[in-house]
C-alpha cells in the first residue's frame, strides 16, 4: 500500500475519492465541519449543511454521504465521515470512521483516496487524528484472499494525507507510527486467517524469522531436540499427540541500555486446538485455527517495534505447537513438569495453552525480564465473563495494569482487569502434582491465571486473555472475518510508554 502526503489544498487532490469529516454538535443536531470539509461545502452551495437540515447526514460514527462534485474539485467524489458526538470525540472514533469509509471505498472500486483531517480537540492533537485516520484506513482496507482464485481488481492502493506546509514534518512521523501500527496488526490477522494445514508450527517459527529479517530483530528457533534439553515438558506434552514437531521462537529487539534485560512478551501458539484427547465438539472447531492469537499479536507487535525503535529492549517468545488426538498424545492423569521444575496434573487436555505459557514465562522469568506480559486466546471463560468488546488481564502490579489500560485507551482497544486473589487457587491445589491444570468450570479464566502465576517468579506480570477479541466471527463494516489482530498495537503503545516514549 502507498501511503503519499501533499501539502496541496484537499480540493485541487487528483483522486477516486476524497473523505472528509464532521462531528456532531453537542448542543444540537448540527454539524462541526472539519476545514476541508467546510471548504467543500461553500464549493457544493452549501450542499452539506442541507443534506443535515433534511436529516440525511447526521455525524454518527461512521455514518457516510456522498457526495458528487462534478468539475468543481479534482476528487471524482467526496464521502463526508461522521466522527459522533464533538465532545466524546477521541482517537478511536477516527479511527473507526475512516476505516468504515475507506472500507466502502474499496467495494466502489476506488483506486486512489485521499484523506483530510483537521477537528483536533483539545484531548488530542491534529497529528494524533492524522495518525488515527490512516491507521484506521490501512486496517479497513485489510483483506485476505490469498486462497481464492478470483483476481481482486478493485483494491484500492494508494492513499494520501492532505496536510498544510506546517503540519508536513508532524504528518510525516504520524503515517510513520500509522503503517507500522497497522502493518503489525495486519500481519498478525494473516498469521491467525492462515488455514492450519499451511501455518503449522514450522511455518509459523519460518514467517517469524523471516519478519525478524526484514526488521533488523534477532531470531533464534529452538527445534526439539533443545527443547527437550531445556525441559520445557508443558510444550513437549502437547505437542505429542501431533506429527508436527513443536519450535519454540525467541525474538530480540535491543533499543535500551545494554545491561537492562527489559520488558518479555510471551505469545501462545497453538496453530490447531483439536482438545487432544479431551476432544472439542465439531461445530466451529475451524475457527481453532486461530488458537495461536496471542503469537500473532506478539510477533505483529515485534514488527511494529522493529520499524518504529523505541528506547527500549523487548524479547518475544512464542512456544507453537498443534493439540492432536492419537496413541501418542497425552493424557488426563499424566503428569507434567515445566521448566522450572514444578509440576502440573493434566486434568484436561484442551487446556492446553497454559502449559506451553508456563514454560515460556519460566524462560522469560529466569532470563531475569521484567515486565512479562503474556497473550492467549485461553479460556471459554473469559468470553462467559465479558464477551467480546473487551480483554480480560490479570496483572500483579497495578501500575503495570494502569499502563495496560491506557495504552489501550490510546489505541482503541479495551481491557478490563480481573481479579487473582489468594482464595482462587484452592481449586488448582493437586494432591499429587504441584498444581493441577485446571480448576474446573467456576472462575475458570481465573484458575488459568492462578496457574500461570507459578511460573512468573518475581516479575512484574500481566496475563491477557484474548479469547473473546482476537477472532470475530462475522464481517463487521469496519473489520471482516477473522483475525483481528488485538493486543498489537496496545503493547506498540505500551513499550513506548515504558520507554519514557
Amino acid at each position: 500500500m502507498e501511503i503519499n502526503l501533499t501539502t496541496q489544498e484537499p480540493g485541487r487532490i487528483a483522486c477516486d475519492a476524497l473523505i472528509v469529516s464532521a462531528a456532531r454538535k453537542a448542543s444540537d443536531s448540527g454539524l462541526v465541519l472539519s476545514p476541508a470539509a467546510a471548504a467543500v461545502d461553500t464549493v457544493l452551495a452549501g450542499l452539506i449543511a442541507e443534506r443535515n437540515a433534511d436529516g440525511e447526514f447526521k455525524g454518527g460514527v461512521g455514518e457516510l454521504l456522498t457526495l458528487h462534485p462534478g468539475d468543481k474539485l479534482a476528487a471524482k467524489r467526496v464521502v463526508l465521515v461522521g466522527l459522533g458526538a464533538l465532545d466524546k470525540l477521541d482517537n478511536q472514533a477516527v479511527r473507526k470512521a475512516t476505516a468504515i469509509a475507506a472500507r466502502h471505498l474499496q467495494k466502489t472500486g476506488a483506486r486512489t483516496i485521499a484523506v483530510a483531517v483537521g477537528l483536533a480537540v483539545n484531548n488530542f492533537s491534529v497529528e494524533d487524528e492524522a495518525q488515527a485516520a490512516i491507521e484506521g484506513a490501512l486496517l479497513g482496507l485489510y483483506t485476505f484472499r490469498a486462497y481464492q482464485s478470483k483476481e481482486n481488481t478493485s483494491s484500492v492502493n494508494q492513499v494520501i494525507l492532505a496536510a498544510t506546509q506546517e503540519q508536513k514534518a508532524g504528518f510525516e512521523q504520524s503515517i510513520r507510527q500509522a503503517q507500522a501500527m497497522a502493518e503489525g496488526t495486519n500481519f498478525a490477522r494473516s498469521l491467525i486467517n492462515e488455514p492450519p494445514c499451511v501455518l503449522t508450527p514450522v511455518e509459523l517459527a519460518n514467517r517469524a524469522s523471516a519478519m525478524a529479517k526484514e526488521v533488523g530483530l534477532e531470531c533464534e528457533i529452538f527445534e526439539k531436540e533443545k527443547i527437550q534439553q531445556l525441559g520445557m515438558g508443558g510444550l513437549l506434552a502437547v505437542s505429542k499427540g501431533s506429527v508436527n514437531p513443536p519450535r519454540f521462537v525467541i525474538l530480540r529487539y535491543r533499543g535500551g541500555d545494554e545491561g537492562d534485560k527489559g520488558m518479555a512478551l510471551v505469545g501462545k501458539g497453538i496453530t490447531f486446538d483439536t482438545g487432544g484427547i479431551s476432544l472439542k465438539p465439531g461445530a466451529n472447531m475451524d475457527a481453532m485455527k486461530g488458537d495461536m492469537g496471542g503469537a500473532a499479536a506478539v510477533l505483529g507487535a515485534m514488527l511494529a517495534i522493529g520499524r518504529l525503535k523505541p528506547a527500549i529492549n523487548v524479547t518475544a517468545f512464542v512456544p507453537t505447537c498443534d493439540n492432536m488426538p492419537s496413541g501418542s498424545s497425552y493424557v488426563p492423569g499424566d503428569i507434567v513438569r515445566i521448566m522450572n521444575g514444578k509440576t502440573i496434573e493434566i486434568v484436561n487436555t484442551d487446556a492446553e495453552g497454559r502449559l506451553i505459557l508456563a514454560d515460556a514465562l519460566s524462560l522469560a522469568s529466569q532470563e531475569g525480564m521484567s515486565p512479562i506480559l503474556d497473550l492467549a486466546t485461553l479460556t471459554g471463560a473469559m468470553v462467559v465473563a465479558l464477551g467480546h468488546p473487551m480483554t480480560g488481564f490479570f496483572s500483579n502490579d497495578e501500575q503495570l495494569a494502569e499502563a495496560i489500560m491506557s495504552a489501550g485507551r490510546a489505541t482503541g482497544e479495551k481491557y478490563w482487569p480481573m481479579p487473582l486473589d489468594e482464595e482462587y487457587g484452592e481449586s488448582i491445589k493437586s494432591e499429587i502434582a504441584d498444581i493441577k491444570q485446571t480448576g474446573g468450570r467456576e472462575a475458570g479464566a481465573v484458575t488459568a491465571a492462578k496457574i500461570l502465576e507459578h511460573f512468573v517468579g518475581n516479575a512484574k506480570w500481566a496475563h491477557l486473555d484474548i479469547a473473546g477479541t482476537s477472532y470475530v466471527d462475522s464481517p463487521k463494516p469496519y473489520q471482516e472475518k477473522g483475525g483481528t489482530g488485538v493486543g498489537v498495537r496496545t503493547l506498540t503503545e505500551l513499550a513506548f510508554r515504558l520507554a519514557g516514549r
